[in-house]
């Protein structure tokens, strides 16, 4: 999910700026190359227009602003959590690909399967499924008790409909055939040459078949994904504002969506865990900074951004003991276009890779609150290899390499632009990197819309961004975005070698034989450079001791699954 920013002798550039980054300001990539903020520090600036759905009934308590005494929570006893999280940019399970629309997305919709608290594929809406001996059927019975929000039951079409509108090319989704297209018949349907998807047959009411094209030990957990969510028919087809009040399949309805906060409320329908509060309220445009504002007790919990982590990481802090720390499934990085002079030569992605001190901007400028990145895949993504050296920091080397290529140094090379997202300061850095070792200048730009979107078009030259797991497979990172075929290889790398590689570990059945197909071949990507990896990232969230259950995924989620609110 795409969401999301030279030491002459010493840490100049690090030390000028390592009070003006912070680590959540930075863009984080969603799983479809939509750019977004990860919600770890400042939110963005100003607001953007949001439709408006004025029905929730039940009180709010309201946020404090600037000048007045703010009042004590009340969230153990009203039961209305109070959190913090950018808007998203659409709520339609189709065409989420950002972090930001995947926080209230994963919240109103389900699917047939989830991820559990580790990470495994659990029932959702089914109730199991049984798997063919060839491995290409899956046979799924939904529960009975599965509801919308409005009562109706959730029924077998329901599931057909909402994953061949997913699939339907008047939809446009971003994502469908990168989640969906191991299902016979997907990719006809998306190329408008049928009406309906071959691979998926309903069997009765509460019962489907779904065949894939070869049999796949990830394909349970694409399904995972927002893509395969249930969505109403009758909403969808009759209402063109729907998304402004989703009669959707999860375990929260929208209650309210404002330019101010968005308003979930438990659905009593979902037949799945329950959480004990009211309502949860998400603000979207804060007046100051949330940790100030949770220490004044008008939020719940908070993100740390580098601004105040220090501080909370402090043992003597009062704070300190509220702290949650998640190693995220992410990893930031430049992506380099590889269609684009100068990055069409090898040599010079390597270079460019070699003139990065990745160990210093985490160790200053992050303050060692992130891991460096040698490779793709990140620390805890099963088929981690902690072995891979990836490229190392060698700025003589670098210049080398730099005179090797077809350019000859950095006066035959085009100009060059980073597009960052944030506020940009990261970019600058890079940036300085590149002038010192390479003699290169490289001028950074900060759009005004998603980078990810930019990216995706081919555009761009060079970006600025991360990526964080959709699930926990390889799959995810090394298939998904460096197949030559894939519709998310935004650089446009193309190796047949690392594409037979890929190949063969979809179908491998022997789990760790696939893991030693996946490790050859993040070797040669990190090789060939289209990516240069620059480090894993920390979410820090500090909440309050009479909230229970509420922790962060992961993948950058809040889970409310299992929240329960006591008096303060």
């Amino acid at each position: 999910m795409e969401n999301r920013q030279k030491q002459r002798s010493g840490l100049l550039i690090f030390a000028a700026l390592a009070g003006l980054l912070c680590l959540g300001s930075l863009c984080l990539a969603g799983a479809c190359g939509a750019a977004t903020y990860l919600g770890f520090g400042p939110l963005r600036e100003g607001t953007v227009s949001l439709p408006f759905l004025p029905t929730v009934q039940i009180p709010v308590p309201p946020i404090g602003v600037e000048g007045e005494t703010p009042t004590p929570s009340l969230s153990g006893r009203s039961g209305v959590l109070r959190l913090v999280a950018p808007p998203p940019e659409t709520l339609d399970p189709a065409l989420a690909g950002d972090l930001d629309s995947a926080q209230f997305v994963y919240k109103v919709f389900s699917g047939l399967v989830s991820l559990d608290e580790d990470l495994e594929v659990q029932p959702d809406l089914a109730e199991g499924w049984e798997v063919s001996a060839d491995g290409r059927t899956y046979t799924f019975s939904l529960r009975r008790d599965a509801r919308f929000h409005d009562g109706r039951p959730i029924t077998a079409d329901d599931v057909r409909y909402s994953l061949e509108r997913a699939c339907d090319p008047a939809t446009g989704s971003p994502v469908a055939e990168g989640y969906l297209a191991d299902i016979v018949g997907v990719r006809e349907k998306l190329a408008g040459q049928a009406d309906t998807i071959r691979g998926l047959e309903v069997l009765d009411a509460y019962t489907l078949r779904l065949t894939i094209d070869a049999p796949k030990a990830y394909f349970l957990s694409k399904l995972t994904y927002s893509t395969a969510f249930i969505v109403d028919r009758t909403q969808v087809e009759s209402d063109p504002d729907w998304l402004r009040h989703p009669n959707g399949s999860g375990p929260f309805r929208l209650a309210e969506w404002t330019e101010e906060r968005i308003v979930l409320e438990p659905s009593p329908y979902y037949p799945g865990p329950r959480p004990e509060m009211r309502q949860v309220v998400f603000y979207t445009a804060l007046p100051g900074v949330p940790v100030t504002m949770y220490e004044n007790g008008e939020l719940d919990a908070a993100p740390v951004d580098g601004d105040q982590l220090e501080r909370v990481l402090d043992p003597t802090n009062p704070l300190h003991g509220e702290l949650q720390t998640v190693p995220l499934l992410d990893t930031f990085y430049v992506g380099l276009n590889v269609r684009k002079p100068p990055f069409d030569d090898v040599r010079v992605r390597r270079a460019f890779a070699m003139a990065l001190n990745r160990e210093g901007i985490v160790r200053v400028v992050l303050k060692g609150q992130a891991e460096v990145a040698r490779g793709i895949l990140p620390p805890g993504m099963p088929g981690y290899n902690p072995d891979l050296e990836g490229i190392p920091y060698d700025p003589e080397g670098a210049k080398a390499l730099l005179a090797e290529s077809p350019y000859g140094g950095p006066e035959g090379l085009p100009p060059i632009t980073l597009t960052a997202g944030g506020s940009g300061q990261m970019g600058r850095v890079l940036a300085e990197m590149w002038g010192e070792a390479l003699g290169v200048d490289v001028q950074v730009e900060v759009p005004v819309g998603s980078v990810g979107a930019e990216w995706s078009s081919g555009r761009l030259q060079m970006v600025l961004l991360g990526w964080i797991a959709d699930y926990p497979d390889p799959e995810n990172f090394l298939d998904l975005l460096f197949h030559s075929q894939s519709p998310q290889n935004e650089t446009g790398y193309s190796n047949p070698e690392v594409d037979r590689l890929l190949e063969a570990a979809r179908a491998e059945p022997d789990l760790e034989k696939r893991f030693a197909l996946y490790r050859e071949a993040e070797e040669k990507i990190v090789a060939d450079a289209p990516w240069i990896p620059l480090y894993h990232d920390t979410a820090h969230l500090l909440v309050k001791p009479y909230v229970e259950g509420l922790r962060m995924t992961p993948q950058g989620l809040y889970d409310l699954r299992e929240v329960r609110l006591h008096s303060p």
